[in-house]
Formats: structure tokens, sequence, C-alpha cells
């Protein structure tokens, strides 16, 4: 039998270098030539030939580096790889009865809005409470049952203190699509958050490379476009209101990097306010005066947390291939702060007599 090495293009093969590798098997010396999504089914534990077909069908299986076809043949000494955009998380999922604020859900998707606080995935010391613990219950999982298996995993994340929407596949299918549409950056995904200071654009876009901040693991940096030290990344800003010492923007992500508008606002001098990490817990503009001094008080009392909160998220269904967006409203603690300033703003224009 003639061995088919049916490989894809090589700008694609390249797209795999930010993959996390999540199985790894080495084809036996004795081994009879055997199609490769045969071979995976039968190797791989709670895996379905099915689910093969579709890592397979979107480009996440590699051969020496290489990613192939189904219909390639698997030979003695091959080391076939089963790649994922996201890491694997090797510990059980505990079901818990943790009220959820549902959008959306049918047999393929669910999107859930995530309050402030609710950490998404389990691990570092969260798991029990998490996003994940509550939606294993709401899909009726049992301690033990494999999630992966049975409802995909969340290909996305939000921070614990960002809110917001997140859309979880339900079955293999829409893990794989969904997967691969965050790693496309084809995924649409707007954000409100409220930063210091006055940009001085209406419109703009922060174009910095994003690696961990080697002076404090927990944080990360920003380094120019085009650096050797992290990844790109792309994010883009609009005005929506300003208050002189704040201004509410929409941020639209390109790209998807952990803590990416809270480093790229940040990076251009206008870090989110109240956001601890990257310096939002501090007075960055206003006045030195104690009444000002207890506004913004008063203010991080209302909102303790980094004010983000992920509006709209928009992609193609699995299923029908129909584009679909959702949107949520602000949650009361990020409402009550822009209130405050709009009401604070409105305050001086008129003492000074513009308003």
């Amino acid at each position: 039998m003639e061995r088919n090495v049916d490989l894809l293009p090589e700008d694609e093969e390249q797209q795999l270098q930010e993959m996390f590798e999540h199985f790894r098997l080495v084809v036996d010396p004795g081994q009879e030539p055997l199609r490769i999504d045969r071979f995976m089914a039968s190797h791989l534990e709670n895996s379905s030939r099915h689910r093969v077909q579709q890592a397979i069908k979107n480009n996440y299986v590699q051969v020496g580096d290489k990613t192939v076809k189904a219909n390639y043949i698997v030979r003695p000494g091959d080391v076939i790889r089963f790649m994922m955009p996201y890491e694997r998380h090797g510990f059980e999922v505990l079901p818990e009865d943790i009220p959820l604020d549902i959008v959306y859900e049918d047999d393929d998707v669910l999107v859930v809005n995530k309050p402030a606080g609710m950490v998404v995935h389990p691990g570092h010391g969260h798991f029990t409470g998490t996003l994940v613990n509550a939606l294993s219950f709401h899909l009726g999982l049992t301690p033990g049952e494999e999630s992966d298996e049975r409802m995909g995993v969340l290909v996305h994340r939000i921070d614990m203190d960002t809110s917001g929407l997140l859309v979880v596949a339900k079955n293999d299918t829409a893990q794989m699509s969904l997967a691969r549409q965050f790693f496309d950056h084809s995924i649409e995904r707007s954000y409100v958050a409220v930063v210091w200071g006055n940009i001085r654009e209406d419109e703009g876009t922060v174009r910095a490379n994003i690696a961990r901040n080697p002076a404090d693991r927990t944080s990360f940096k920003a380094y120019p476009e085009g650096s050797e030290m992290g990844k790109s990344a792309v994010t883009h800003y609009k005005v929506l209101e300003r208050f002189g010492f704040v201004t509410v923007v929409e941020c639209r992500l390109e790209t998807g990097r952990t803590h990416q508008i809270r480093v790229h606002m940040s990076s251009i001098g206008h870090p989110l306010f109240a956001d601890e990490r990257y310096g939002g817990k501090e007075i960055r503009s206003g006045t030195i005066y104690s009444k000002y001094k207890q506004f913004i008080s008063n203010c991080f009392q209302l909102c303790p947390r980094q004010a983000l909160h992920a509006r709209t998220i928009g992609f193609d269904h699995p299923a029908t291939g129909e584009f679909i967006r959702f949107d949520s409203t602000l949650p009361e603690d990020m409402t009550a702060l822009i209130d405050k300033w709009r009401r604070y703003s409105k305050d001086l224009l008129n003492q000074a007599g513009l308003h």
C-alpha cells in the first residue's frame, strides 16, 4: 500500500505554533497501515471517531509537526499529536448548583453573562465556585465524568474581576468550530471600559506585543510591535463618553491575549479605573483637593474591581454557519460608576459656566 502524505499548506502549519498538545500517540513498530482517524479513535480513551474527525477537519492533528487530513495512512514510528489552541486541564471538575445568567442556549452553544468576581476555570487555588463548575451542573454532568467529551470546554475566558459574555461549546463539532474561530481571530468581541485620563483621539489602535512581566509573574507587560518579546496583540478603541478625568471607551479585540485590554490601555497611559494590578487603583488624573480624593474613594467603593465588561460577542454558529451576535447591559457597579462621573463632570461644567 502506498503511503499517503496528504499535508496541508505551509501557512496553515505555521499557525499551529501557538497550539497546546492535548494528546500524543506513537505508532507501534508492528502497526499495519491504517487511516489516521480510525487509528486515533481506537487508541484515545473516551474519544469517538467523530471527535477525531472534527479535530482533523479543523487542522488540530499533526504527524511529524505537519497537519494531516483524515485519509493520511499511519505507519510504524509516526508521532501523532492532537493540538488545540488552549491548554488542557488535567483535573476533575465537580458540578455545583450555582445560578447562571444564560443569555442564549441551543443544542450546540450556550452564551453566559459572567458576573465580576467569578473565576472561569478551576485551578490556581480556585477548584470550586467557578463558571465551569456551574456549567457542569447545568449540563447534567456527574462527578468524575469527562466534561471535555460532553460539553467541550470554554475555549476562551475573561478575568475573574471582568464581567460579561462567554460562549460555551456543548458538543464536539461546536468545540472544534469555536476553537478555530478564536484561533483565527474571527470572533467579534467588544468591551466597555472606564479608563483614567482624557484620551486625546476619538478612536485609535494599540499594537503592542504582550508577554509575562519578568519582574512580576502575576502580570503582563507591553513590548513594541515586532519585538522578539511576547506575542502580537491588537486592540481597537473608540471613545464613548468623556468626563475630563476619566473616559468611557469601547475596546474591540483583534487578538485575545491574557489581560490584553488592561495591559494595552495602561501602556498608552490610560489604565483601567480601579485596576490595581496595572496602576488604576490610584489617582491618575484630576485635582489635589481632599474633596476630589474623597470622590475618587467613593468611586472605588462603587466599583472596587477593574471597570471592564465584555459587552458583545459574535460568531459563526457551528451548526448553521449563520453569524450570530449577543449583547449584554453593563452591570450595576459600572453603571453606578459612570453615572457618578457623569454627574461630577456636569457639576464641574456648571461651576465653570460652560454648561
